[in-house]
């Protein structure tokens, strides 16, 4: 089979499905790009062994790159005069190898708690950045974290709590620096989330009842996880665009609007909203509505963290074997090396879709129907790609002493902070490919190693 239909087939090499920097070598291997070099995915992971993380640091750095590109664009397009600023939520994916990336590409940070902000006191006072980040604190504010918000701020850091509640006004009333606020906008989106109850934020209205908040300086809301449709993100923003030049009246400080997250990563590889397009319509409908009311453009913020991390890390697992499904269904399990419900827990928590490709043999002729199965006693350690299947080669071809790997794209979005060591199975090893160099960031744990975690 030819390379361009292979990689047709695999839907590699596009960009509006983030595959862009995949291909597919002329023996049937998985190929990542970056720049002029490649790195074969199967020479790693003979080489490292399997179940196996690969983070590609290139690949967060493009996307960000991006992101600003967008915005600046469309920006300039429509003459606005506000900044645009990209916060990488730490929750996101709080491993070393994706912070230091990020920063370097001018990203500032949100942490949702005292420990994320205990990490980011300690990478301050390794200096991995500079005084001009800016940090952004969300999450419920106990007396540790406020302590440790105020330390660092007397330390130098632009750093802006912000209130989830109006109880957090009262605990924040001797913080000397700016603050920000959350608004429970009532809007329903299609997304990962349940709006019916938002614990998060205060109501506009009583947000408004407040008049003068003290240093106000951002507005603020977050509409979940995943949205499908970038009109949503729109129409949010009018939303909270309308709630912020009413609060403008008597919060003149007030001059930027924090648009959350919620950016959609192509996980099933179906085309979704493109970041420019989404982009453009934001500073478009933000800037009309400003000037109609005759306020200033607001900076912008975006926290959109599973846009950037998810495509810089794959998966790889080994296919152990083979077994019928049964009931006369001609499907297989595919049993793998590793397990769904501790390394992917979203496959399981919110029966996540996720591309799988071949490791090798990419361009086998003969194709079966399979669901895959973990490695963990639970009946909930599977694929089935929401009842579907994957068409993956047959293992029955392999030649003797050949081994059939998969990688499973897009993981690089919460996977690791959920992971878990259901039936003491251990976290796979994770390598980050940079610059043609591979780097060791987390060996494969021993018995002893996961025993320790339990107390034996």
């Amino acid at each position: 089979m030819a390379a361009n239909s292979v990689r047709k087939s695999w839907k590699l090499g596009r960009a509006e499905l983030d595959t862009q920097w995949f291909d597919v070598s002329r023996d049937g291997m998985l190929l990542v790009k970056e720049g002029n070099y490649q790195y074969n995915i199967y020479d790693l992971v003979k080489k490292y062994g399997s179940p196996l993380e690969i983070v590609f640091p290139h690949i967060l750095e493009e996307k960000i790159e991006q992101l600003f590109a967008a915005f600046k664009t469309a920006m300039r397009r429509a003459k606005y005069r506000g900044r645009i600023s990209y916060h990488y939520p730490m929750k996101v994916n709080q491993n070393k190898e994706f912070i230091i990336p990020i920063l370097s590409e001018g990203a500032d940070l949100e942490v949702t708690s005292y420990n994320e902000l205990w990490l980011l006191k300690k990478l301050w006072g390794q200096n991995h950045f500079n005084a001009s980040i800016k940090v952004l604190c969300n999450g419920p504010k106990i007396p540790k974290y406020i302590d440790l918000i105020t330390e660092l701020r007397n330390m130098g850091l632009s750093i802006v709590p912000i209130i989830e509640d109006l109880g957090e006004i009262e605990r924040l009333k001797g913080f000397k620096g700016d603050v920000g606020i959350r608004a429970n906008i009532d809007i329903k989106v299609r997304s990962h989330w349940d709006k019916r109850f938002d614990q998060f934020g205060t109501s506009p209205e009583a947000i408004l009842k407040l008049g003068r908040i003290k240093n106000l300086k951002i507005l603020h809301y977050h509409l979940g996880s995943q949205i499908e449709d970038g009109k949503d993100i729109v129409l949010a923003a009018q939303k909270l665009t309308a709630l912020y030049i009413k609060l403008r009246k008597t919060n003149p400080t007030l001059d930027t609007l924090d648009l959350g997250g919620g950016f959609a990563v192509p996980y099933s590889k179906t085309k979704l909203y493109p970041v420019d397009a989404i982009a453009n319509s934001l500073v478009k409908t933000i800037s009309k509505m400003t000037r109609k009311a005759g306020v200033p453009a607001p900076n912008l913020i975006v926290e959109w963290g599973r846009y950037a991390a998810a495509p810089a890390q794959i998966s790889i697992f080994k296919i152990i074997h083979a077994k019928p499904v049964g009931g006369g269904s001609k499907k297989k399990w595919y049993v793998i090396d590793g397990s769904f419900m501790n390394d992917l827990l979203d496959t399981w928590a919110i029966h996540q879709k996720w591309h799988v490709v071949p490791v090798n043999r990419l361009n086998a002729r003969r194709m079966i129907p399979v669901w895959l199965n973990g490695s963990s006693c639970d009946s909930d350690d599977k694929y089935t790609a929401s009842g579907t299947y994957i068409r993956l080669p047959n293992i029955e071809d392999l030649e003797e002493g050949e081994q059939q790997y998969i990688a499973i794209f897009d993981t690089g979005a919460y996977q690791d902070a959920l992971a878990s060591h259901h039936c003491l199975l251990s976290s796979p090893a994770k390598i980050v490919a940079q610059d043609g160099d591979i780097t060791l960031a987390r060996r494969r744990e021993t018995p002893e190693e996961i025993g320790k975690l339990f107390g034996w």
